[in-house]
């Protein structure tokens, strides 16, 4: 059997429609960009230009060639666009997080309820208003007046997200806020639109009817979030253990997609409901990989979804706007959604007894419309329940209010930073995401059930934010491993308990850490390694090898004997990314204890330079090292600043750097050191340095060494996939 195919002149007029779209849309989004609008506003602008309305009366030849009448040439650019807004709600559902959804507040749930019931009850007016011209020659009334409330609304996310992203809000408390109810606004508009496209594609209405492809619709999402959770959750975690296949989450998330997509348009329902229940169930598997989302957000942000607005674009017709009733009616449906939506949103802020500026912020945020407007109007005109009036209406709408947001969202928000709590969120968060060590990821714990690990729990609870949720792994196969201390430690933190099968504890643990841990805690005996062993023949196996940051963690040798009063800690600084890492885990430690922290720099060449406050007594060389000890002090000093922790700087000079660290330790009384180092992998075991190494074996205080792999160095800490 022969394949159909295009022919010659179909597959040239599908390259020549995509590099022409493609360059339009993107050069008219850059544009929208600079003028500090979100780029859909001018990707929906390229179609417009490009089709009916200006290209194809001013010239007609190249008009008809970018919009043909003939299917066969209009459909390949069709095709590439709808899997362009699949894509597209692939990345929404990636940003969909359905615990916020039900951690919603009174005043979030109260703006998400007026916020939408308000304008839906505008539209349902407006609709039955609306002449009979503006349905299509498919479906009822009672559909045609549902697209026409849906459309007015709905909030559009990826609108929205851009909007708050390229304005700097996107982490205010009012674009958190926004976030949430903008969440609860796609869920129900993309679950309304697969009802309301079944019913649109019904010309007569019937329980059965209407009820079996409902039914499939509820069917295919009970399964997509049970059993199908599953099965991602597997898949994704068999590619990740696959190093070499750097796009095999990619290839999951694509192929999910399909199937949802294809399974949604089999129930009579939209592929673009079953493309955004692919995006919820990869987004929120703990074995998703970020780089997953960068990948399919290149090419869908730079070449698909454009596509897809411009061809929205395309479509639209603004001589239509020409005929008075279709301007009036643009006129009145515009009005009516932007009323209508700033209505509802204040309505519940008031309800939800917000602050009058916030309950305006969300206001304005939410009446930015464009993605789903489009992906709305499209499924109606596709299906024929809308005419190419209504389509025209409802897409002027969504420019007109996307195009609004930007400017008034701006003025609403200068000369106002929030509250105290707000203000101090921000910085936290903001310095948060400056480290390299402690940042919001996963965890994970090895266990014995003995007191290294449970040190090793301690240091990790105090130090990571509380979001950050732990893995604790039995290496016996759970045969007489008590965890209840661990777990007590760990209390009011997201804790997953789980057995690693008997037979290579090393090998299994490194292979639990390729899932997307942000850092590995482990405990170390008192006692030297057995066997010339750094640690342990486990522990070693784990340092050698492992690619994410390791903090291990050895108890005080006389913890009976330390001395009484506020917890002490010593970090030694080396202006280093390793002695960062030990910085950040320092200083957390005593945001969240309260505790004291000294820094001390070792010069270990003391025949130049003895205090760094001194004077050199003469000679370059001199100088030199005092600027060096003074910058990575000064340094230091700065980063602990940003982490408002008051500290005690301090310079040393000496033959070797661990026997004036250790001096300095008993000097200040320090119940804990806190080093950082690489680890460099050598002939037999891993090798942690003579300073760190001498330090583990001598020191009385209790010693925490933040480990970092010596490729993780080399790459850049902060770029890890995690």
């Amino acid at each position: 059997m022969r394949l159909p195919s295009l022919d010659q002149h179909a597959l040239l007029v599908m390259w020549v429609q995509l590099v022409v779209v493609v360059a339009v849309a993107r050069l008219l989004g850059a544009v929208m960009r600079k003028i500090g609008q979100p780029p859909v506003v001018g990707e929906l602008l390229a179609g417009v230009v490009l089709g009916p309305s200006v290209l194809a009366r001013a010239w007609p030849a190249a008009g008809h060639l970018l919009v043909p009448t003939r299917a066969t040439l209009a459909a390949p650019l069709n095709a590439i666009g709808w899997v362009g807004v699949a894509f597209l709600l692939v990345l929404t559902g990636f940003d969909t997080d359905l615990k916020l959804i039900r951690r919603l507040g009174r005043p979030a749930a109260a703006v998400s309820v007026a916020g939408l019931a308000i304008p839906f009850a505008a539209g349902i007016g407006v609709g039955l208003l609306m002449p009979g011209y503006f349905r299509g020659g498919h479906g009822t009334a009672v559909a045609f007046v549902l697209f026409i409330a849906i459309s007015l609304s709905i909030s559009s996310m990826p609108v929205i997200v851009r909007v708050l992203e390229e304005l700097g809000f996107m982490r205010r408390n009012f674009g958190q806020l926004t976030m949430a109810v903008a969440i609860v606004n796609d869920l129900v508009g993309w679950l309304a639109l697969g009802v309301i496209a079944t019913l649109g594609r019904t010309s007569q209405l019937s329980l059965l009817g209407v009820a079996a492809p409902i039914g499939a619709v509820a069917v295919i999402l009970v399964l997509s979030f049970t059993v199908g959770q599953r099965i991602v959750d597997a898949a994704l975690r068999r590619v990740r253990q696959k190093e070499q296949d750097r796009y095999g989450s990619l290839a999951v998330t694509l192929l999910v997609t399909l199937v949802l997509a294809a399974a949604t348009q089999a129930a009579r329902s939209d592929a673009v409901l079953g493309a955004y229940v692919a995006g919820i169930l990869v987004g929120r598997s703990k074995f998703f990989q970020r780089r997953t989302r960068e990948q399919l957000e290149a090419v869908t942000t730079s070449v698909l979804a454009p596509v897809f607005f411009a061809t929205a674009g395309l479509r639209l017709d603004l001589a239509r706007l020409a005929n008075g009733q279709v301007a009036l009616w643009t006129a009145l449906v515009i009005v009516a959604a932007i009323v209508a939506k700033v209505t509802g949103v204040l309505v519940g802020s008031r309800i939800g007894r917000l602050d009058r500026r916030d309950g305006r912020a969300l206001a304005i945020a939410l009446n930015a419309r464009g993605a789903v407007e489009v992906v709305i109007a499209t499924v109606g005109l596709t299906i024929g329940v809308l005419s190419d009036s209504a389509y025209t209406v409802i897409l002027v709408m969504a420019v007109v209010t996307s195009v609004m947001a930007p400017p008034f969202l701006r003025l609403a928000a200068r000369n106002w930073r929030g509250g105290s709590e707000e203000v101090e969120r921000l910085e936290r968060e903001e310095a948060l995401e400056r480290n390299l060590l402690i940042r919001p990821g996963r965890l994970m714990i090895p266990s014995r059930g003995g007191v290294g690990s449970l040190a090793a729990a301690r240091i990790l609870h105090a130090a990571w934010p509380p979001e950050a949720p732990v893995s604790v792994l039995s290496v016996e196969g759970g045969a007489g491993v008590e965890l209840g201390p661990i777990l007590a430690v760990l209390d009011g933190r997201e804790v997953e308990v789980r057995k690693l099968e008997e037979g290579d504890l090393s090998r299994a643990i490194l292979a639990e850490a390729k899932l997307g841990y942000s850092v590995v805690g482990l405990g170390m005996r008192d006692e030297p390694g057995p066997h010339g062993t750094l640690v342990s023949p486990v522990v070693d196996g784990v340092l050698a090898e492992c690619d994410v940051p390791m903090v291990i963690v050895r108890q005080a040798r006389q913890p009976a004997r330390r001395p009484a009063g506020t917890l002490r800690i010593l970090v030694p600084i080396a202006g280093s990314p390793p002695s960062r890492t030990a910085q950040e885990l320092a200083y957390s430690l005593a945001r969240a204890t309260e505790a004291e922290v000294a820094l001390a720099h070792v010069i270990t060449r003391p025949e130049l330079a003895t205090e760094a406050t001194s004077t050199p007594a003469g000679g370059e060389a001199q100088l030199a090292v005092a600027t060096a000890a003074a910058g990575v002090v000064g340094q230091a000093v700065d980063h602990a600043l940003e982490h408002d922790v008051s500290v005690q700087p301090r310079v040393r000079s000496g033959p070797s750097a661990a026997a004036e660290l250790l001096r300095e330790a008993r000097e200040q009384g320090a119940h804990l050191i806190v080093l950082g180092t690489t680890v460099r992998r050598l002939e037999g075991r891993p090798f942690l340095g003579h300073t760190v190494e001498h330090v583990l074996d001598e020191a009385e205080a209790e010693v925490v060494v933040v480990a970092t792999p010596d490729t993780l160095v080399a790459g850049g800490v902060s770029s890890r996939e995690a």
